[in-house]
C-alpha cells in the first residue's frame, strides 16, 4: 500500500505541536500529527485544594492569550481556572534593589496569566477535536526518516505505518528526536542548577502579584494561583544548585515550609503547606538553524531558556504563530510548505528575537550570581534606576507582556 502523503506532519502534540495543528487546520493543507501519548482528554480536578494543582504552570503573556483565543482554546482554559496578575514585585536578596511593575501603568487589564500546563493542553486538545482535517497517529512514534528524490520526507512510525510529508515539523520538546535525526547543530550548556517546583499554601492572600526574589543561588518565584476566601495558593519555581536541590527535596513538609518561608522573607504571612515537590535540570540550548529543506523546529525543540522570566512557552507560541502564518501565506501562493525560502522567512522572524531574549535571561542570571561588592552595588543601583525611569520601565513591561 502506498504511503499516505501530507503537506505537513507534526511530531509532538504538546502545547506547541497541538497549537500548530489547530492553527493550520481547515486551511487547505493536509495535516498529520504524531504523538507518543494518548490524545484523549482526561478530566481535570474540579476542586480548588493544595493537592489538585499541576506543579508545572506557565505565565502567559497577553500576546499568547490572544493567540490562544484565535485558536479557540482560551475560553475553555479560562473557564477552568487561571489567575490574572496585575502586579509584579522583583527584589535583590543582597541589597536594596527593588522594582514594582503594575498593569495600571500601561492601562492594561493584567500583566499576564498564570495557568496550569495541563489546562493549556486540555484547551488545545478540545480545539483540535473541533477542528477538521487533522490525521492523528497516536500513540505512535517517529522511528526513522529519509528524504525522497522529490524532496519530500518518508517517515516510518513505530506502528509500521509509512507516511510522507512535504514538511516535517519537530515540536517534540527539548530532547527532540527530529533535531537529533537531522543532525541540527546546537549551542548549549548546563547551568548546574535545577528548578524545584510545587504548589504552596500561604497564610495571606497573594494580592494578584507575581513575586520574584533574586538569591545568590538563583531566583525564587511565587506565582499566584486561584484560591478561596480563606485558602491562598501560589506555584513556586526555585532555582537551586544540584546539591542544594537534592537537600531541599529530602526535607519533610514542615521543614520545607519553614525554610521556604525564611528564604521568602516571611512575605504573604509565610508558607503553611506544600504539595509534592519535583525538580528538573536547567539547560540552555539553541539550534544554530531552525530549518533545513523540508524540516522545521519550533519551541523547545529549537530553543530552551532559563525559566526566571517565564518566557519559554511564550516564545514557543510565537514560533508557532509565525510558522503558521508563513505556511498559510505560501499555500495561498501555491508554494510547497517544505521549500527552504518559505521556511527561511519563519527563521528570520523568530531566531533573532529568541536569541535576544535568551541572552537577556542568561545575563540576568549571571549578574545576580555575582558576589563582588562593587557589582552588587551597581546591580542594586541599576534596579533602583529602572524603577525611577518611567519610559525604560514601561518598555520592559511591554516587552515582558509580548506587546513590543
Amino acid at each position: 500500500m502506498p504511503a499516505q502523503k501530507f503537506d505537513v506532519v507534526i511530531i509532538g502534540a504538546g502545547i506547541a505541536g497541538s497549537a500548530l495543528a489547530v492553527a493550520l487546520a481547515g486551511q487547505g493543507l493536509s495535516l498529520a500529527l504524531v504523538e507518543a501519548q494518548s490524545l484523549e482528554r482526561k478530566p481535570l480536578p474540579d476542586d480548588t485544594s493544595l493537592k489538585t494543582f499541576d506543579a508545572r504552570v506557565s505565565a502567559l503573556t497577553p500576546n499568547s492569550v490572544r493567540f490562544l483565543e484565535q485558536l479557540g482554546a482560551w475560553s475553555h482554559i479560562a473557564g477552568y481556572r487561571h489567575c490574572p496578575y496585575g502586579h509584579m514585585t522583583v527584589w535583590d536578596a543582597e541589597g536594596t534593589g527593588r522594582i514594582e511593575f503594575d498593569c495600571a501603568e500601561l492601562k492594561a487589564p493584567a500583566l499576564g496569566y498564570i495557568v496550569e500546563n495541563r489546562a493549556i493542553v486540555d484547551g488545545l486538545l478540545l480545539a483540535m477535536d473541533q477542528a477538521h482535517g487533522i490525521q492523528r497517529y497516536n500513540p505512535d512514534r517517529l522511528q526513522s526518516c529519509q528524504r525522497c528524490e522529490d524532496g519530500s520526507m518518508e517517515l516510518l512510525l513505530d506502528s509500521g505505518k509509512t507516511i510522507e510529508a512535504s514538511l516535517l515539523v519537530g515540536a517534540d520538546g527539548a530532547l527532540s528526536r527530529v533535531r537529533e535525526m537531522f543532525d541540527f547543530k546546537t549551542r548549549e550548556w548546563d547551568y548546574g542548577h535545577q528548578a524545584l517546583v510545587c504548589t504552596v499554601q500561604t497564610a495571606e492572600e497573594h494580592q494578584a502579584t507575581a513575586w520574584q526574589r533574586f538569591l545568590p543561588t538563583g531566583p525564587l518565584a511565587f506565582l499566584p494561583l486561584p484560591g478561596t476566601s480563606d485558602q491562598h495558593y501560589c506555584s513556586i519555581v526555585w532555582s537551586l544548585t544540584d546539591d542544594r536541590a537534592a537537600e531541599v527535596l529530602a526535607l519533610d513538609d514542615d521543614a520545607f515550609c519553614t525554610q521556604l518561608s525564611r528564604v521568602f522573607e516571611g512575605n504573604l504571612g509565610g508558607v503553611i503547606g506544600a504539595s509534592a515537590r519535583a525538580a528538573f535540570p536547567l539547560r540552555q540550548r539553541h539550534a544554530v538553524d531552525y530549518i533545513q529543506p523540508g524540516v522545521a523546529l519550533v519551541a523547545d525543540a529549537a530553543h530552551t531558556i532559563h525559566p526566571l522570566a517565564g518566557q519559554g512557552i511564550n516564545l514557543g507560541l510565537q514560533d508557532v504563530a509565525a510558522l503558521a502564518e508563513e505556511l498559510l501565506a505560501a499555500h495561498a501562493k501555491g508554494l510547497e510548505p517544505g521549500q527552504l525560502d518559505v521556511l527561511g522567512r519563519y527563521q528570520r522572524r523568530r531566531k533573532g528575537e529568541n536569541l535576544l531574549m535568551m541572552a537577556a535571561m542568561d545575563g540576568f542570571k549571571r549578574l545576580f550570581e555575582q558576589k563582588a561588592l562593587p557589582l552588587r552595588w551597581l546591580r542594586n543601583a541599576g534596579m533602583r534606576g529602572v524603577a525611577q525611569v518611567g519610559p525604560l520601565k514601561t518598555k520592559l513591561m511591554r516587552q515582558a507582556m509580548g506587546i513590543g
